[in-house]
């Protein structure tokens, strides 16, 4: 199981400059990938860019970016900027559905039948990351559409945030994996992992990546590191779909399956995730300066791979 570090969970938006330090320590110490979240912030693939730009070998991912106020076309073009700044095959584009809430009260665009929505999404944007043209008929996407950039390498891998069935499903047939949060190692084994390679199978496809984020804090105090937990992470636990994968591993609250405790503690943790079936682990570090920095060493002794 690969370990990686992951921003933009949780607390106040870093700074642009601060997010290309962090992917230059995060690859100084020794982790195979930087994730960033997409939400209310930075655009994450504009500042990967950036990060990739002034990195030399760790993979860049967001996790995820909505696909609703993006066109696959624009989605594919990002993707391919990024993976020719970074050089090599170093971007994951990880994308989502996100959830109604934002979509619909927010962005004002309709949520209905969104794995449809993410089938023809697909349909686009997979050959676009590949070089290839795309012309399509679609419910949702109509025309004929290219891209020409030469100094990408092409595929860019591409992963699906995936909890219900359905978009397991298509995950595990057409993209390189998933991206997961909030989802305990009982889940991945019993639901995620069975639901995906069994797709995989049907479509003769490698079994997928199963990329696991949940926050992690080093502590001997693990009281106070669920209190604090809880208070960084409640409003999860007030979306439906993080609702119901929290129902699904029997938490009450997302800090429930935080990752919290000794360094044995989080050792022992981290395996029964590799154990489950997880293929890498991108860890949310929270906590105080200290309780971070303290957290990301540790997590670096593990890294790459556990």
């Amino acid at each position: 199981m690969q370990i990686g570090i992951f921003i933009g969970g949780a607390g106040p938006a870093p700074s642009v400059q601060s997010i290309v330090e962090q992917a230059q320590r995060a690859e100084a110490a020794g982790f195979s990938t930087f994730g960033m979240a997409n939400i209310f912030s930075h655009d994450a693939m504009g500042a990967l860019t950036l990060a990739g730009a002034q990195t030399e070998r760790i993979e860049l991912m967001t996790a995820v970016v909505p696909t609703y106020p993006r066109h696959p076309h624009a989605m594919a073009q990002q993707a391919l900027t990024v993976q020719a700044a970074a050089g090599g095959k170093r971007f994951v584009m990880g994308i989502g559905l996100s959830h109604k809430i934002v979509i619909e009260n927010m962005f004002g665009y309709s949520f209905d039948r969104p794995a449809r929505h993410m089938k023809e999404y697909l349909d686009v944007l997979l050959p676009l990351l590949n070089g290839d043209p795309v012309q399509t008929d679609g419910e949702h996407y109509r025309g004929q559409v290219s891209l020409e950039i030469p100094d990408a390498e092409k595929p860019v891998s591409c992963m699906l945030a995936a909890m219900g069935p359905a978009m397991l499903r298509l995950a595990g047939a057409r993209t390189d994996g998933t991206i997961l949060w909030m989802t305990a190692a009982n889940v991945v084994e019993s639901y995620i992992a069975p639901t995906m390679n069994a797709a995989a199978d049907e479509a003769g496809r490698p079994h997928p990546r199963i990329v696991v984020g949940l926050p992690v804090m080093l502590s001997s105090n693990v009281d106070a590191a669920r209190a604090t937990a809880a208070e960084q992470f409640a409003n999860y636990e007030r979306l439906p779909s993080y609702r119901s994968m929290l129902d699904k591993q029997g938490a009450a609250h997302p800090e429930d399956v935080a990752i919290l405790g000794t360094e044995e503690q989080i050792e022992t943790q981290l395996r029964q995730l590799k154990d489950a079936g997880t293929t890498d682990f991108v860890g949310v570090v929270f906590g105080s300066e200290d309780e971070r920095s303290r957290t990301e060493e540790f997590l670096g002794s593990l890294a790459p791979t556990l």
